[in-house]
C-alpha cells in the first residue's frame, strides 16, 4: 500500500508545530520529502520515522534507600 503524502501544513499538524519548522526540516534535509515540481510533500512514514528517531526514553535510576554517610 502506498504511503499517504502530506502537505507541509498537515505534517506540521502531525508534529504539533507550524509550517515554518517543517519547511526548515526540508531545507536542512533532516526529513524525507517528495518534490512534485514546486510543491513539497512529506510521506506519513517519514514523519513517523522522524518522531521515532528523536524519541528519548526516560532513564530510571534506583534511589539509594539511605542517604550518603557523613
Amino acid at each position: 500500500m502506498a504511503d499517504r503524502l502530506l502537505t507541509v501544513a498537515e505534517a506540521g499538524e502531525m508534529l504539533g508545530t507550524g509550517e515554518r519548522f517543517v519547511r526548515r526540516l526540508v531545507a536542512e534535509r533532516r526529513i524525507r520529502y517528495v518534490k512534485l515540481g514546486r510543491p513539497v510533500r512529506i510521506p506519513e512514514s517519514a514523519v513517523a520515522e522522524y518522531v521515532e528517531a528523536r524519541t528519548v526514553e526516560p532513564v530510571r535510576r534506583i534511589r539509594a534507600r539511605y542517604g550518603k554517610a557523613a
